[in-house]
């Protein structure tokens, strides 16, 4: 059975496109808001929705992500008011597959089985675990796998040709290639070397190819889009997000269509981008 992830990547290849992935975190700045941007986004043009799962020591985020998560944690967000989001946004949108992205440990303390069932049946679709390699995937990629969930990995500019098949092994849903070594929410990657890296990788893998990292408007994500199959956009709107915070961190009236005026320019760039 396919999962939702799995047929939303088929139906964009069939139009000739790629997949605008949009990311923001769980529970920044507070529940209801950020289930509000969750429900917005999709009719503003996200293809697929990652939702962070906030952590008090996000290693591989950058500060933008990084301020979102502790954000989210001052405001009372748990793993378990997590996957109650996904069950709110399930009532209304059944159609939008939805990727958990974050750290092992919050899903390690919640009981490995209790979680996979948990998220199955609040809708969940795959799971991103930015901190679980490939030696590892006895811990949760194998299970995750075996209920139904889609488990995808990071491939990175430092990921060699000796090291992908490794990395591949057991990935499914997408790959999620980190256009740029280092942080999130750093400089802008070069689209040539993109589109090369993304070759690189559909040498070993028939799995769709997702691009992150520096995407930060319709521009860049229109030429990333061209050698592509998905454009992943997350600091950018934490950074509008974060913009509209009044002084006591409270979210301002227009913070939903804030954030989601950037999800349609940059959805207008990554639907150009192949008519070029």
């Amino acid at each position: 059975m396919t999962t939702r992830i799995e047929r939303r990547f088929a139906a964009l290849k069939a139009e000739g496109r790629a997949a605008l992935v949009t990311f923001t975190m769980s529970g920044d700045p507070d529940y209801a808001t950020s289930l509000a941007l969750a429900k917005a986004l999709p009719k503003a043009g996200a293809d697929l929705i990652e939702l962070g799962m906030p952590f008090t020591d996000p290693m591989a985020d950058g500060v933008a992500i990084q301020a979102a998560g502790l954000r989210a944690l001052k405001g009372g967000q748990t793993l378990i008011k997590t996957l109650a989001m996904v069950r709110e946004f399930r009532q209304d949108n059944d159609d939008t597959p939805i990727v958990l992205m974050g750290y092992y440990n919050p899903i390690y303390i919640y009981g490995v089985d209790k979680f996979l069932v948990d998220a199955k049946a609040a809708g969940v679709d795959g799971l991103i675990v930015v901190d679980l390699p490939p030696e590892e995937d006895v811990e949760l990629c194998l299970p995750a796998l075996k209920a139904g969930l889609n488990f995808i990995r990071l491939a990175t500019p430092t990921t060699d040709d000796r090291r992908l098949p490794a990395v591949l092994n057991n990935t499914s849903g997408f790959v999620y290639y980190v256009s740029i070594a280092g942080i999130t929410g750093s400089a802008a990657p070069d689209a040539g070397k993109v589109s090369a890296a993304v070759e690189r990788i559909k040498r070993h893998t028939e799995l769709p190819v997702a691009v992150g990292f520096g995407v930060r408007n319709a521009e860049s994500a229109r030429a990333i889009a061209a050698g592509a199959d998905g454009v992943v956009v997350g600091s950018a709107l934490i950074d509008v997000l974060r913009a509209n915070l009044d002084a006591e961190g409270r979210p301002g009236p227009n913070m939903v269509k804030a954030v989601t005026a950037l999800v349609a320019d940059i959805a207008e760039g990554v639907r150009s981008a192949r008519a070029l």
